[in-house]
């Protein structure tokens, strides 16, 4: 079957940063027919035809080879969907934050508070490199370093700061050896050190990097840091320390990991909020969704970071895991496995889209493991996984709702309004793209495409792409948002997920939070500072 997908594809040359793409040459249309890979369970494939309108720098015409590789048929799509997001910020939100694709206009969350950081254009860049889009990273790479200042008289979110800006930075510099990524990211560094200055070391939520003050969420319980954030600094202050010879960075994270330790588990679990004066727990609700999600996911990963060095953070991951397997993990009737949240000694039957990066963390401590507990959790981790797919399957979309229930009868669906919205995120992507790497099984690219389709025909609009109010409504109201995170995340793991095993090795590379690449210790792309 023949399946007719448009694209419009503009590029620009680099020295016109700053304006609006305006004057694009009028051409012709072209129809380019490729061979892409639809059904992956039999190797078959689908003939679809790609309409492609494209002004190369060279005035010549992009065309798509009939007989392109393998791993360029499902590739060049989601390449196609990050130049047309890009573009279009590019051309309606240059230096904003973020861009609005329906109003065509910028648009800042207020987790970047009141400043205009370049958020999409950080947050892209190591994408855009991986993808081999070079012109536009070196106009990203340029903005960055002409006008990337970190100077923010107004309070941001540390936690978002830094795997958004922080991890983008240090994994261009690993891709690159640009030493310019390395300086910005030693700024910021700098600027960040003050959240940590409380009585135990565990940093605050919210910084001014202008003044240095910092304080936590008013809504947050108690006036407590929160466990995934204070968890999730370990991989990129240790990389920075490594590579500027700093060790003060590493320090603060250090510190953090010891006090958690040092406290008394509930259950053996953590709660998702401790106090920054006393070093106690808040509430006991312990959870893989928002709120303790990537603490866990960097335990595993500063111990993969380290060439497996860091036997403390192994340790710590292989206890947390157990004590959430046993008493966190659930099967439904409908046989879903899921992961509720635990509120002291009550079980939530839901899950969040958050929490749909656990299939993927739960397979790659399992083939690292290497012991009779690895197969227990790889069947953890495709069942987690499966059951995020059925959020997505479930819905009139095919894309996933915020949260997602377990009761008999109306299993892994939203049963509130405030549940069903998707805002383009990456989380089940990113275990797809995991599961792939790991077990080969050609379903999670099955999967994958699903996914592509459906972010053509739902989230696409003429300028970029926006998120859905309701997953259950072919026709829902949209956000109007084209989050950062698109770029960093769910375009990068759809990209990989098509790839060949060798970008982006998971044996040299290892993924921060908002999917920014950091080299494992070993990797000649590692690039530590010459001692001292």
């Amino acid at each position: 079957m023949t399946e007719r997908i448009k694209f419009l594809i503009k590029k620009t040359n680099s020295t016109n940063n700053n304006k609006k793409l305006e004057n694009i040459p009028k051409i012709k249309k072209k129809w380019f027919t490729i061979p892409y890979v639809k059904n992956f369970s039999t190797g078959k494939y689908d003939e679809i035809t790609v309409w492609v309108r494209h002004v190369a720098a060279d005035g010549r015409w992009r065309t798509v080879p009939p007989k392109c590789s393998d791993r360029s048929r499902p590739q060049l799509l989601v390449e196609f969907m990050m130049k047309h997001g890009w573009d279009n910020y590019v051309r309606y939100a240059w230096g904003k934050n973020e861009l609005r694709p329906i109003s065509k206009r910028g648009h800042s969350a207020s987790i970047f508070g009141a400043s205009n950081m370049g958020a999409t254009i950080v947050d892209g860049l190591d994408t855009l490199y991986i993808m081999g889009l070079h012109d536009e990273f070196k106009q990203g790479r340029d903005w960055i370093a002409e006008n990337l200042n970190f100077d923010i008289n107004s309070e941001i979110s540390l936690f978002e700061t830094n795997i958004r800006f922080m991890g983008s930075l240090l994994a261009c510099y690993a891709l690159t050896g640009d030493v310019m990524f390395r300086d910005k990211a030693a700024q910021l560094g700098e600027r960040m050190l003050p959240a940590f200055q409380t009585e135990t070391g565990i940093p605050h939520s919210l910084i001014n990097l202008h003044t240095g003050a910092s304080k936590n969420y008013g809504w947050a319980s108690s006036g407590c840091s929160i466990l995934s954030e204070i968890g999730t600094m370990h991989l990129e202050f240790t990389y920075l320390s490594d590579i500027t010879n700093n060790p003060v960075f590493k320090s603060k994270v250090e510190n953090v990991r010891k006090v958690l330790k040092s406290l008394d588990k509930p259950k053996g679990l953590y709660p998702n909020y401790i106090h920054p004066r006393t070093g106690k727990w808040g509430q006991h609700h312990m959870s893989l969704g928002g709120l303790g999600d990537s603490f866990y996911e960097y335990l595993l990963k500063a111990w993969i970071q380290s060439g497996k060095e860091d036997v403390e953070a192994r340790e710590m991951y292989d206890d947390a895991i157990a004590a959430i397997t046993q008493h966190m993990i659930k099967t439904s009737p409908g046989k879903l496995v899921y992961v509720s949240d635990l509120k002291y000694d009550r079980l939530e039957h839901k899950m969040g889209h958050l929490a749909c990066f656990a299939g993927g963390m739960f397979a790659l401590g399992a083939k690292t493991l290497e012991n009779e507990l690895s197969d227990k959790y790889m069947n953890i981790a495709a069942g987690l996984t499966n059951t995020c797919h059925e959020s997505y399957d479930r819905s009139a979309t095919k894309l996933g709702p915020e949260a997602f229930h377990f009761i008999e009868g109306n299993e892994a669906r939203s049963l509130k309004n405030g549940e069903k919205y998707y805002i383009l995120r990456p989380e089940t992507f990113e275990s797809y793209f995991v599961m792939w790497r790991l077990t080969k099984d050609p379903k999670y690219r099955e999967w994958g495409w699903e996914a592509v389709q459906a972010l053509e025909k739902h989230c696409r609009v003429p300028g970029g792409f926006t998120g859905l109010n309701n997953v259950y409504l072919v026709d829902s109201a949209k956000d109007d948002v084209q989050q950062s995170y698109f770029f960093a995340e769910t375009l990068k793991y759809l990209y990989l997920l098509f790839s060949d095993d060798d970008l982006i090795s998971l044996d040299d590379w290892v993924f921060n939070s908002e999917a920014h690449v950091l080299p494992i210790k070993g990797n000649p792309l590692y690039r530590p500072a010459p001692s001292l």
